[in-house]
């Protein structure tokens, strides 16, 4: 996902769908993956937009770097592990079809998930306002988070 922040900064950044990402790495044409969050659990565990956790299996795949920027507000202590982050469903109607246009059959079980979790040994670091966790686990985590900003 491309941010407003990359193009002010000019940071050079390319923008893309989410389905272009293997074929892109795989012909070498991305150097890192950088995600956001939504969530962070205790042990690394990270719920963001639909599609991330794919993003990121891809990137082990191709030896890339896959690294998460978020706030530290973002981390939830109180959450073990991934599986204990609520995906949130989303209604049936956001891909059956659009402004009256349907191009899916009436009747078909749909699954819309919003987000999904990307387990932490995917992860080559997060970064937060805090400093850097490499290789975040639950010990670096709360060593990140323990320490001043």
């Amino acid at each position: 996902m491309l941010s407003v922040t990359s193009v002010q900064e000019e940071i050079p950044c390319t923008l893309v769908t989410d389905n272009m990402a293997g074929h892109l790495m795989a012909k070498g044409e991305v150097d890192a993956v950088i995600v956001g969050a939504d969530r962070i659990a205790a042990n690394g565990d990270t719920a963001n937009k639909i599609g991330t956790y794919m993003v990121a299996v891809l990137a082990r795949r191709h030896g890339l770097p896959f690294y998460v920027a978020a706030p530290s507000s973002t981390f939830d202590l109180a959450i073990p592990g991934g599986s204990g982050i609520v995906i949130e469903e989303r209604p049936a109607q956001e891909v059956t079809g659009y402004r009256g246009n349907r191009w899916a059959p009436e009747g078909v079980s749909v699954r819309n998930p919003a987000f999904d979790v990307t387990p932490a040994e995917l992860i080559t670091a997060i970064v937060c306002e805090k400093g850097v966790a490499r290789n975040p686990d639950r010990a670096r985590i709360q060593a990140l988070l323990s320490s001043p900003a």
